[in-house]
């Protein structure tokens, strides 16, 4: 190949290359926009129209969570479900709470990370208490900002931070937690013979995905390297007491047969309730057990068991926040003022 010609094939790469992450740039700068005008909307103050959707949303997520319920509960007894959670061994449920509970704390102990990543050192006990917040703004207030946009909110007024910082440590908190959930299925994929791909395609196509991210971290969010395998280490370990948690309320029903479909089921739950469209995640995660049940050739039964009882665990832990919506000068209790928190 003549010189001129590899070069100019070289130059298109790189220039098609530099194109493509610009456009991936502008396009991470609209999904952020988007958010942080959404929670300055949010907390403006309402006309008639704003109220109308707010409830159209609410009438919509219940519409969409009763619709699969009621598809889920078409192909499972409903007695069955019944049966399982009267008859449950409840010391079991007892730790499958307390896993859950350790997975919420060694959450907002990941959230920090990415808040130092920012510069912002928050008080480890008021992190914890507006992470439990949050939690129940996610849970139960399904029509409004959500957890995540009133911490951008709170953050940006205490702190007086700009709201795009904030969206940006929150969002790759999430992300980490993606990741991992990423990480743990591909591992358990050894496990799931049904599956009928080699082990090393998914691994593979996981390392480089994380390559790539990686390095579009440090490209476009240098700030965000610091921490980021400590962050993404931390996420592993959210997920893994969730799992923990699943295998407690397995054990719970004295099962003794195959962990790996149930949990790998539960993961792929997870990611489904992550989509906006019900209240809590709650049908969409049933919807996605009774539907991998065939497949795996696990017990419909309990597969819907696991899902329900995990949103119940989760619920009651969510509640735990309501604490501090109802006292919220018990929130901010200890902080120092805001010159010893913000470098």
């Amino acid at each position: 190949m003549p010189y001129c010609c590899y070069n100019y094939g070289r130059q298109h790469i790189h220039n098609s290359t530099k194109i493509n992450l610009i456009t991936f740039a502008a396009e991470m700068t609209n999904i952020e926009d988007a958010i942080v005008n959404e929670v300055d909307e949010e907390i403006k103050p309402k006309t008639w129209k704003d109220h109308l959707w707010s409830i159209t949303k609410v009438v919509l997520k219940f519409a969409v969570t009763s619709a699969l319920l009621y598809y889920v509960f078409s192909k499972v007894k409903f007695s069955d479900i019944k049966d399982r959670s009267l008859n449950a061994n409840y010391w079991w449920m007892l730790a499958a709470v307390f896993f859950y509970f350790l997975s919420m704390v060694a959450s907002a102990w990941r959230l920090l990370s990415f808040f130092k990543c920012i510069n912002l050192n928050l008080d480890t006990r008021f992190n914890f208490r507006l992470y439990l917040l949050g939690i129940f703004y996610n849970f139960l207030l399904p029509g409004g900002i959500g957890g995540d946009g009133y911490k951008i909110y709170l953050l940006k007024k205490r702190f007086n931070l700009p709201a795009k910082k904030v969206f940006w440590a929150i969002f790759f908190d999430r992300f980490s937690g993606l990741w991992a959930i990423g990480l743990i299925i591909v591992c358990l994929k050894i496990f799931i013979p049904q599956i009928p791909i080699h082990f090393a395609i998914p691994m593979g196509i996981f390392c480089i995905g994380s390559v790539i991210y990686y390095l579009i971290v440090k490209q476009f969010f240098s700030e965000f390297g610091e921490h980021f395998f400590k962050g993404h280490a931390k996420a592993v370990l959210v997920q893994s007491l969730q799992i923990m948690c699943i295998i407690m309320v397995l054990l719970g029903q004295d099962f003794t047969g195959k962990f790996a479909p149930y949990l790998l089921s539960f993961l792929l739950s997870a990611l489904a309730a992550v989509v906006p469209i019900t209240i809590g995640g709650i049908g969409a995660r049933e919807t996605i057990f009774q539907t991998l049940s065939p497949i795996f050739h696990m017990d419909v039964g309990l597969a819907v068991y696991i899902s329900i009882s995990f949103y119940l665990i989760s619920l009651l832990v969510a509640l735990v926040g309501i604490y501090y919506l109802i006292l919220p000068g018990k929130l901010e209790e200890g902080l120092p003022k805001v010159e010893q928190i913000k470098e």
